[in-house]
């Protein structure tokens, strides 16, 4: 079994940054892809982004340019730089790990605010 563990979030104005971390624990497969999906209220799931374990990268349009996914493999964590935050950027963020593209292991999300 596999923990996840979300940090980072919080409140910050429109045009400002934060660094978020999801630190893995348990039983770490050897082959994985991880990333951060966002809901916000009353919208559906959407994925920010994902990084294989090769080191590959994806991301959603509305935030390409912006955010920054990477991840330290010695420290099982993946981490989510998110700059110029927007208030459309406001949804709890979730990280994941999948050893298979037909399962994830999923963390408890972390709230991000963008507001004035």
């Amino acid at each position: 079994q596999v923990q996840l563990v979300e940090s980072g979030g919080g409140l910050v104005q429109p045009g400002g940054s934060l660094r978020l971390s999801c630190k893995a624990s348990g039983t770490i497969f050897s082959a994985n892809t991880m990333g951060w999906y966002r809901q916000a209220p009353g919208k559906q799931r959407e994925l920010v982004a994902h990084i294989t374990d090769g080191g590959d990268t994806n991301y959603a349009d509305s935030v390409k340019g912006r955010f920054t996914i990477s991840r330290d493999n010695a420290k099982n964590t993946v981490y989510l730089q998110i700059n110029s935050l927007k208030p459309e950027d406001t949804a709890v963020y979730y990280c994941y790990s999948a050893p298979h593209y037909s399962f994830k292991y999923w963390g408890q999300g972390t709230q991000v605010t963008v507001s004035s």
